[in-house]
C-alpha cells in the first residue's frame, strides 16, 4: 500500500518530519516510506521495523535516504540495549500507535528514550466521533485488525500520548479520504508532543 499513497498521505509525511534535527527514533518504519521526508538537519535515524518481510525493504529505502538511517529488526520492546544508549533528540511514529497491543505502554518507553524536552512527531489514525466512530468499533472488533496488520482505529492516541508523560504542542486532525466515503480509517492527527519535565 505505501507505494501507492496518496498526495494528500506523502504531504502529511512530509509535514510530521519538517523541522526535526539530531538523532531520531521512528517506530514502526514498514517499508521505509519516511526516510525520503527527512530534512537534513537530521543527524541519524535508527528506525525500528519488526516484521520480517517488511525489514529488508526498509533497508532497501534506507540505502536512498537523504540522511543517514539504520534499520534494526525490532519492536520497541527488544531494541538492542546500543541503540538506546545515546538519548534521541526525537520519536516519530507514523501510523503505528493504532496496531501496537499497549499503546499507552510503548508510548512510556518511547518517552524514556527520549532528551529532556525532546519531542514525539506523530500521524496516526484516530478516533471519530458520530456514525464513522461507531463504524470504527465495529471494524474493530470484527475483521479489521486482522486483514490491516492489527491496526485499530477507534483509539484516543492523543489522550494517550498525554497520558504517558508529553505535552501536546501542536496537532491537527484531517480526513484523507472524504468524509462519506465508509472507511474506518479516514481520519488522522499529526502532531508534536514535548516530553515533560
Amino acid at each position: 500500500m505505501s507505494a501507492h499513497e496518496t498526495p494528500v498521505l506523502r504531504g502529511l509525511r512530509t509535514e510530521n518530519l519538517a523541522g526535526l534535527s539530531g538523532r531520531v527514533l521512528e517506530v514502526g518504519a514498514g517499508t521505509g516510506t519516511n526516510f525520503a521526508y527527512y530534512p537534513d538537519t537530521v543527524r541519524q535515524v535508527v528506525a525500528l521495523e519488526p516484521e520480517t518481510q517488511l525489514a529488508p525493504k526498509a533497508r532497501e529505502a534506507a540505502a536512498t535516504a537523504p540522511v543517514p538511517v539504520t534499520v534494526v529488526e525490532s519492536t520497541i520492546e527488544t531494541m538492542p540495549a546500543e541503540e538506546a544508549a545515546e538519548p534521541f533528540d526525537a520519536v516519530v511514529c507514523s501510523l503505528v500507535l493504532c496496531s501496537v497491543d499497549n499503546p499507552e505502554d510503548v508510548l512510556r518507553q518511547l518517552n524514556s528514550l527520549l532528551k529532556p524536552g525532546g519531542e514525539l512527531r506523530y500521524f496516526e489514525h484516530v478516533a471519530s466521533s458520530g456514525w464513522r466512530g461507531q463504524l470504527q468499533r465495529v471494524a474493530d472488533a470484527t475483521v479489521w485488525p486482522r486483514i490491516s496488520g492489527n491496526c485499530h482505529t477507534h483509539r484516543d492516541t492523543e489522550r494517550a500520548i498525554g497520558g504517558a508523560g508529553f505535552v501536546v504542542d501542536a496537532a491537527r486532525h484531517q480526513w484523507t479520504f472524504p468524509a462519506w466515503v465508509p472507511l474506518p480509517v479516514s481520519e488522522v492527527a499529526v502532531g508534536r508532543a514535548v516530553k515533560a519535565g
